[in-house]
């Protein structure tokens, strides 16, 4: 049996692509349903993979509550409970952001990457990043910013980059 090659992206999780991606295909379909495919598929972005862009990205930020909101909305279109998990990604998120706005010292405060480092490990389960998705994500961080405005480079934005790149061309 000839082995598999294996993207960049495929090599980070140190397994063999095909046992841990699950592609479930429609009846007469020869195209894969997209919102099944729970990780580590080259051509797809999941939530996770779009949380760990984040931490990449916008990583020395302190978590705040339009942050904490984004995770949450993030968490629960990822592994569809709609309850905050205890020990999860959201739960997290929102005791930093109430841990940073009582924290004088910027370098005492929890940043988005303490938070969202190594997300795919830290998801109960994963999935396919939509529009859908990103447009959840991108109105609990309006909703939750003072602002009424996103954060460059934060949840949302990787959110709706990861929902870009998964479109069908």
């Amino acid at each position: 049996m000839a082995q598999q090659q294996n993207s960049p992206r495929d090599r980070r999780d140190s397994r063999p692509l095909g046992d841990d991606v699950a592609i479930k295909q429609g009846a007469g379909s020869s195209q894969p349903d997209p919102t099944t495919v729970t990780m580590g598929s080259a051509d797809t972005v999941t939530i996770g993979e779009a949380l760990e862009v984040t931490a990449l990205s916008l990583g020395d930020k302190p978590v705040d509550r339009k942050d904490a909101a984004a995770i949450q909305a993030a968490e629960t279109r990822a592994t569809g409970d709609s309850k905050t998990r205890p020990g999860g990604l959201a739960e997290a998120a929102q005791e930093a952001a109430a841990s940073n706005e009582r924290t004088v010292l910027e370098e005492a405060k929890v940043t988005i990457a303490d938070i969202l480092t190594d997300a795919t490990e830290k998801l109960p389960g994963d999935k396919v990043v939509t529009s859908e998705d990103a447009e959840a994500v991108v109105g609990a961080e309006l909703r939750n910013s003072p602002e009424m405005k996103t954060t460059p480079g934060g949840v949302a934005d990787s959110m709706s980059a990861g929902a870009r790149l998964n479109q069908p061309l």
